[in-house]
């Protein structure tokens, strides 16, 4: 007898067994602009440009990097699935455009239905958290690829923005003031470093420590904050001139993909608390602070420009609506990107 497509180790029935799970936390995130349910060839979204005189879509693309190793070691898979959504849709609103729809791609080595779905719950949650719809995705069983237990997600979100009033950094002027809103921890990036210190090392994934109040695995998967609600509703009542999402590259790459040129960043090191997860892993790694704030995000997960007349009111702003901001530092002319005080 000749062999079949589940010898050869691709499971068809699992796979529809996990698009069985996985279809209420998708139908969760509908908005009643998608057409059509899980299952089509391509997801659908009408859209509503209602409001927008020059409507512009932007797009963007990412994954969850080597984080995606930890949650393997810790068998924790529920909030992946944010990291990723969070990872495109805060590129996205940086620009200022208000996330639309998401889609996910899922590569596995074996398909556990229960552990897709899981992952998804989580994509589920950012896309509701972000106002996107989550309208399709592919899971890919790639036995031979990847090993058993062990997985790839990206996603790519799409979002809608009126020319006019695109975030680009032009108008950023020397005594502008930047503005930090507070990360959650590492997010996700600088887990090949992590890794390195914490794992491979000595496997410290399990230990508790009294700083962090959890065990150091558990604070590194905590999800990558979704800031889109905050920033866009600052954009109804103040002029942001930039916004830098701090992600791989940490200060030093990030802060000057919005700087026009000539200008450069100067941040005050003791205007925020940094978290005690970067304490741990500088010195478990004796790591200098220049690759530090060159790797991580150390507790700014975006980085705001804006008037220095409105800092005040837009922190205000951030508060009230549950994100902790700070005055972090200010514009200065220079070449030189970004200077720590």
């Amino acid at each position: 007898m000749g062999i079949n497509y589940k010898d050869a180790g691709v499971d068809v029935e699992a796979g529809y067994e996990a698009v069985r799970q996985m279809k209420q936390y998708v139908e969760e995130t509908h908005t009643p602009n998608v057409i059509g349910g899980l299952g089509g060839f391509g997801g659908m979204f009408s859209l509503n440009t209602s409001g927008v005189e020059q409507p512009v879509l932007v797009a963007g693309t990412d994954g969850v990097g080597t984080k995606l190793k930890i949650a393997f070691l810790m068998d924790s898979h529920d909030t992946i699935g944010i990291d990723c959504v969070a990872m495109c849709v805060n590129d996205l609103v940086c620009q200022g455009a208000r996330p639309l729809f998401f889609l996910d791609y899922i590569a596995v080595g074996k398909l556990f239905p229960d552990k897709v779905a899981q992952i998804v719950k989580g994509m589920s949650k950012g896309c509701i958290e972000s106002g996107c719809a989550l309208i399709g995705g592919e899971t890919a069983e790639m036995p031979g690829f990847y090993r058993t237990g062990e997985y790839d997600v990206a996603g790519f979100a799409v979002g809608l923005a009126d020319r006019k009033k695109l975030i680009d950094g032009s108008n950023i002027r020397p005594g502008d003031a930047l503005i930090g809103i507070a990360s959650s921890g590492v997010h996700s990036n600088g887990f090949s470093l992590i890794r390195r210190i914490l794992v491979e090392k000595t496997n410290r994934l399990q230990e508790y420590d009294e700083n962090l109040g959890i065990t150091i695995g558990e604070e590194l998967l905590k999800p990558t904050r979704i800031y889109v609600k905050g920033i866009l509703e600052l954009l109804q009542h103040f002029s942001i001139k930039g916004v830098s999402h701090i992600t791989g590259g940490g200060f030093y790459e990030n802060i000057p993909r919005m700087l026009p040129e000539g200008l450069s960043a100067e941040i005050l090191r003791d205007s925020w608390p940094v978290l005690p997860v970067f304490s741990l892993i500088q010195k478990a790694g004796n790591i200098t602070e220049h690759d530090m704030y060159n790797t991580f995000n150390m507790g700014i997960g975006m980085v705001l420009a804006c008037e220095s007349v409105q800092e005040h009111e837009i922190i205000a702003c951030l508060r009230d609506t549950g994100y902790q901001a700070y005055q972090i530092g200010s514009i200065i002319e220079g070449q030189e990107g970004v200077v720590l005080r």
